[in-house]
């Protein structure tokens, strides 16, 4: 007995390891001799120290992508092959932290204690282990809530030119969601670290780093970090969406990540297709958007909702990447350039502008206020457009629809980074339904929605918690509401 017990103790423990050599290097792209055992996705260590991953295969040789970004790498090198996937760490300790793709901090704040280890290609939950959507999503966007409203779960496409105000309204629904309980994850992905430290300058001035998360995969990382930091994000929130909370993810933008991919591909001398992209460009983003949805109480209970952001180029929504993920999205928000240039912002698009599921979840005082409100609005636009070639005058019935229409716009005209309640926005758009607004100025309605709010949150307070918790317009409120709009008109 003692004999075997020390036999025991003297048999060393060990771990089998392929050895592999470098045979090219291409930016981010290594070609490897031997590991005739490895597999598609399995994790590559360098003998100098960082990772990489099976990214294919040739007859003879394997190929690499080098994820770390300060690997020095040359010809003749030795790798080693583990024979386990990419996992990354995850956990609480995430909130409020600056990581790349790999999970490493990058805020000079300390090493982050992680609670497990998911993979970061993770398989996606199946149809049976979902439930449908029952919880709106508050962006704090007026016209966002009221005419195409987010589900907790959805996902839905922000898609525009260049500096048409996509991610303003991601950012203003991030700031939206403090103290609502949603922890929120903010991805970067081949913009400049400038437009990265605005974001990060914002968030701490309005105090939403406590409970966002911030994946850098700027231009300035490594093709591997950018390929890798949207499904990191989506990793860092599975986690939590185990835990049952509720999470909201920001790919910034999807735009940047297909050239990223289309790079690498191109490294790998894969056959390009349409627009230069590899066949697969697909797939790579469809397994990222299945990642969201509402999970069924058994699984954890969780949701997580994906806001992916595309760029295009003068408005032509059919580009090969923007008709693939409007394909696989539950909707999209279209950002027309034309009407930021006339100053209506946030500049939503009505016509080309959809949420599928979002109305199922929307509050029901919400959706009796603005069920209408799209109709009004896109007959005006057709109406504004007839009287610009007409000389006589309108009709009765015309000039009133037009003043109705004037005053939906000035509604729905909202300052970035101020986000509105969803009471505040069921008082405007009461006033807006009742025809106390249609005849008031520019200035005046934009006067009336800050002061109406100011005399119902000092006046009527009560209206504000119960409108919270019924997400009803009863008899009595209303009573109170028409209240506060005499006490208001008659003061002015």
């Amino acid at each position: 007995m003692l004999n075997s017990q020390l036999n025991q103790k003297s048999q060393p423990s060990f771990e089998v390891k392929e050895k592999g050599i470098i045979t090219t290097v291409r930016e981010c792209i290594i070609k490897v001799k031997g590991l005739p055992s490895c597999i598609n996705g399995q994790l590559i260590e360098f003998k100098g120290g960082g990772q990489g991953m099976v990214l294919g295969f040739t007859e003879e040789e394997v190929q690499v992508l080098v994820l770390n970004s300060k690997v020095s790498l040359s010809t003749g090198d030795e790798v080693y092959s583990k024979a386990e996937f990419l996992h990354l760490p995850v956990g609480e300790g995430f909130i409020g932290r600056i990581v790349n793709a790999l999970c490493e901090p990058l805020d000079d704040l300390g090493p982050i204690q992680p609670q497990a280890f998911y993979p970061v290609f993770a398989e996606v939950p199946g149809v049976m282990d979902r439930i449908p959507v029952k919880e709106t999503l508050e962006t704090g966007t007026l016209v966002i809530d009221a005419v195409i409203p987010i589900a907790k779960g959805q996902r839905q496409l922000l898609i525009g030119d260049r500096l048409t105000g996509k991610t303003t309204v991601a950012i203003d629904t991030i700031l939206n969601q403090k103290g609502k309980e949603v922890i929120c994850i903010y991805c970067c992905i081949g913009k400049p670290q400038s437009s990265l430290a605005k974001v990060l300058d914002l968030l701490k001035e309005k105090e939403a780093m406590s409970y966002t998360i911030v994946v850098n995969g700027v231009a300035s990382c490594s093709m591997g970090e950018q390929y890798l930091a949207p499904y990191t994000a989506a990793m860092l929130g599975e986690y939590f969406m185990h835990q049952g909370k509720d999470v909201f993810v920001v790919f910034d933008d999807l735009t940047k990540h297909a050239w990223v991919y289309r790079q690498i591909s191109l490294l790998l001398e894969r056959v390009p297709g349409r627009e230069a992209y590899p066949g697969d460009i697909f797939y790579i983003h469809s397994q990222l958007m299945e990642r969201a949805g509402y999970l069924k109480p058994e699984l954890g209970g969780g949701s997580m909702t994906f806001f992916p952001i595309v760029e295009i180029l003068q408005g032509d929504v059919t580009g090969y990447i923007s008709s693939n993920l409007i394909s696989m999205t539950d909707g999209q928000i279209y950002f027309n350039t034309a009407l930021f240039n006339k100053g209506i912002r946030p500049a939503i698009d009505f016509g080309l502008s959809v949420s599928r599921i979002g109305n199922k979840a929307q509050w029901p005082a919400m959706k009796a206020l603005s069920g209408k409100l799209r109709l009004e609005y896109l007959q005006y636009q057709e109406l504004l457009q007839m009287t610009q070639l007409r000389t006589t005058g309108l009709s009765k019935e015309a000039e009133q629809q037009m003043k109705r229409g004037q005053a939906i716009t000035q509604i729905f005209i909202q300052d970035k980074n101020r986000p509105l309640s969803m009471e505040e926005e069921i008082i405007i758009l009461f006033a807006l339904s009742i025809g106390v607004l249609d005849n008031l100025s520019s200035s005046a309605i934009k006067e009336f929605k800050e002061k109406i709010i100011e005399i119902i949150k000092k006046d009527y307070s009560d209206l504000l918690v119960e409108l919270r918790s019924t997400q009803v317009l009863s008899d009595a409120n209303i009573e109170r509401l028409y209240e506060a709009l005499d006490k208001y008109f008659q003061n002015i």
